[in-house]
């Protein structure tokens, strides 16, 4: 088990929630992960490491969708809005691009950003820091264990 999934699986059952766990052939895109997971690619909580100005942040939002950028830069305030690079990334979230959780603090040193299209699901599935494991819980148990800072409606169809 790499760190962050160690990390994800301490703090879930710290907090004394239920959760499935799936080990699987590694997954590159959503619609992969939904596949193996054998759940709708619209509860999958796709998680984008962004630098908005001069921080970083996590913006979590349904695998389903894409982030609007001019909607997300007007709900941040800030003129400029990049995603992290794969050398950012590693560094910042000990992860790969394409297996960051949909975690801020504690499990990754990040504010979180969670889009309204995730809230509105009764379950959460997602990759736990690797691109072979996956944990799939009910929302509102992981929106318990997480710390939201911010809550946007970014969204939009792919």
């Amino acid at each position: 088990m790499n760190p962050v999934q160690a990390a994800i699986v301490a703090h879930l059952r710290a907090n004394g929630v239920g959760y499935r766990q799936l080990h699987h052939e590694p997954t590159r895109t959503s619609e992969d992960s939904a596949r193996v997971r054998g759940e709708p690619m619209a509860i999958g909580g796709k998680s984008l490491v962004l630098k908005a100005a001069d921080r970083f942040v996590v913006l979590v939002l349904s695998a389903a969708l894409r982030a609007q950028s001019k909607g997300l830069r007007k709900a941040l305030g800030v003129k400029r809005l990049r995603f992290a690079t794969p050398q950012e990334l590693l560094e910042l979230t000990g992860c790969v691009p394409g297996c960051v959780p949909p975690f801020g603090r504690p499990i990754l040193d990040l504010p979180l950003l969670v889009d309204a299209s995730i809230l509105r699901n009764e379950r959460i599935a997602f990759n736990a820091g690797s691109l072979t494991d996956s944990v799939i819980m009910a929302r509102p148990d992981w929106q318990r264990c997480v710390e939201i800072e911010t809550i946007v409606d970014v969204a939009e169809q792919c």
